[in-house]
């Protein structure tokens, strides 16, 4: 099943993910790094990449969400895209929850409670990662029909069905 929103051929959704997913998740390095060494600059880049992800997520989640209203009910995707979406909602409240507990003084120690809902949010966004990698890779939803090995550019229009011989040799592989 092809995505609805494309930019240059590709889904927007896929392109604009792993925005919300680095940043949300280098806020947790920067979390580690300050709990490890102390170094307030960390915590203090903790709480804007938390900020920048939020901001990141909430433009992501639309394109996905009108992917999902496009995928056929009673299939497993719409079951795994429900899992998907309805996870990272609670990912970005977990991490709104974190950042509004941090912004009194951003600068200096996050209270304990800060740190678990970050890193509970870090734990659930491995889980809806997953979730749309299986839709994506295992289920095909974003894909075209006739993505194959040797497929034009997406530049170059929509793909072609691969040969005969071409869908023999990927098979084989």
């Amino acid at each position: 099943m092809e995505s609805k929103i494309k930019v240059l051929g590709h889904p927007l959704h896929q392109m604009l993910v792993v925005f919300p997913l680095g940043l949300l998740g280098t806020s947790v390095v920067f979390d580690l790094v300050y709990l490890i060494g102390g170094n307030t600059f960390a915590a203090s880049v903790s709480y804007m990449l938390i900020a920048a992800g939020l901001i990141a997520g909430a433009i992501a989640a639309p394109w996905g969400t009108l992917d999902w209203l496009a995928i056929p009910r009673g299939t497993r995707a719409k079951a795994i895209g429900a899992l998907h979406g309805g996870g990272n909602l609670i990912v970005l409240l977990l991490f709104a929850a974190s950042w509004w507990l941090r912004q009194a003084d951003p600068a200096h120690l996050p209270s304990v409670v800060a740190w678990v809902v970050s890193f509970c949010g870090a734990a659930v966004s491995m889980v809806t990662a997953w979730l749309g990698g299986e839709l994506v890779a295992r289920l095909g939803v974003g894909v075209s029909p006739h993505a194959h090995l040797n497929a034009r550019s997406s530049l170059d229009g929509p793909a072609e069905p691969a040969t005969a011989a071409e869908a023999a040799r990927a098979r084989q592989n």
